[in-house]
């Protein structure tokens, strides 16, 4: 019995540590560097992978969450700021109002891209399933974004008219 305690015991260390192992992101020292650089005060910081070539830093800046995204050469790629519902662009609670009746907004945050383009994400949840939530994607003028190409839904629409057309 003594033999198979101390089995299960070692057994569930082996397999604590080697989790924790994977969840290590081996970040560049460029990535690191450029890091410092943009937040030097910053000391609290969780390293995450994003896509295959890039690296995702999550921390808090004057209670602010904060992510950005640095590339393997130490190239700022996106910085994504949490704001409140107040901040959005005009538009956004009035699409979502229409098209998502029976959702809320629970998240929202303004991400500025490495050519100063801002959009923004916004997070919202069905009231009857909170378990269900789904993210939008809006630009500065508040117009909705969608599919991959991320382009306002009025030009997508206006794209697809035209290639019927010819």
């Amino acid at each position: 019995m003594k033999k198979s305690i101390l089995f299960f015991a070692i057994f569930a260390l082996v397999i604590s540590v080697s989790a924790q192992n994977k969840k290590e992101v081996k970040v560049t020292e460029k990535a690191k560097a450029t890091f410092a650089k943009l937040y030097p005060n910053v000391k609290e910081v969780k390293w995450g992978k994003e896509g295959e070539e890039e690296f995702e830093a999550e921390f808090k800046l004057n209670e602010t969450a904060i992510s950005v995204v640095i590339d393997a050469e130490g190239n700022l790629k996106e910085t994504e700021t949490e704001i409140s519902k107040l901040e959005l662009p005009k538009g956004v609670n009035e699409f979502i109002a229409k098209n998502h009746k029976g959702w809320s907004i629970t998240e929202t945050a303004k991400i500025i891209d490495e050519k100063g383009n801002v959009s923004f994400e916004v997070q919202i949840t069905n009231n009857k399933n909170k378990s269900e939530q789904e993210d939008l994607m809006f630009t500065k003028d508040g117009k909705p974004i969608v599919g991959k190409d991320l382009k306002p839904e009025k030009e997508e629409k206006d794209e697809k008219e035209e290639e019927e057309n010819d």
